[in-house]
């Protein structure tokens, strides 16, 4: 099968608690320290082996062979593909059985970014995410003071939208906003307030 590496977490000599996404589930693996192994980190795609024990309640990770993205030696995508990655992690830590939808999404934004800007892909990505989990609110109310929104917004952790007055934060055209959650597009925004909704997104999915 296949999945996607979340987290890696070290144990004893140097063994490794994997977390891995694949089409329907979200593993908690075991793999054994040796020379033999193929290299493994946060963000790679890997096809695997699963082998389970009567004595442990944990799989094993077994035949491990990393699939490469044309970008993997892009340290800075790699960078930030692997900050998403981790947030997957913390999203669907207690998830065992999931949709195929993530794994499509993520099999998509792979593609996306061999030519796109990762932030931009990744952003637009997780919009996608919020719509499918049904967070993704349009009706622009305030979390704050729960009153309509109108001209300009902001958004807080998970994209919940506010008044700039009231939350504090950068305000963004509601146009702009808006056809950022309804069209999952970033092209309108500049460089300055991609960073911004970026740095939004690393507080949590």
């Amino acid at each position: 099968m296949q999945g996607y590496i979340l987290n890696i977490n070290k144990v004893r000599d140097e063994d490794l608690i994997v977390t891995i996404l694949s089409t329907d589930s979200v593993y908690t693996t075991y793999r054994f320290y040796g020379a033999r192994h193929s290299n493994i980190n946060i963000g790679y795609k890997i096809d695997f082996e699963l082998e389970t024990n009567m004595k442990s309640t944990i799989a094993r990770l077994k035949d491990v062979l990393q699939l490469n993205f044309a970008w993997i030696l892009n340290n800075e995508k790699m960078y930030h593909w692997q900050r998403f990655l981790k947030l997957f992690y913390s999203h669907l830590k207690d998830v065992e059985e999931i949709d195929e939808f993530y794994m499509d999404l993520l099999n998509e934004l792979v593609i996306k970014l061999e030519k796109q800007n990762t932030k931009r892909a990744i952003l637009e990505s997780y919009i996608k995410i919020c719509e499918y989990e049904g967070r993704l609110h349009t009706h622009y109310e305030c979390l704050l003071c729960d009153m309509p929104i109108q001209n300009e917004i902001s958004v807080v952790r998970s994209f919940i939208t506010t008044h700039p007055k009231c939350s504090c934060s950068r305000s963004f055209t509601l146009e702009k906003m808006d056809e950022f959650f309804t069209q999952k597009s970033l092209i309108n925004f500049s460089d300055s307030e991609v960073e911004t909704l970026w740095n939004i997104l690393l507080q949590g999915l």
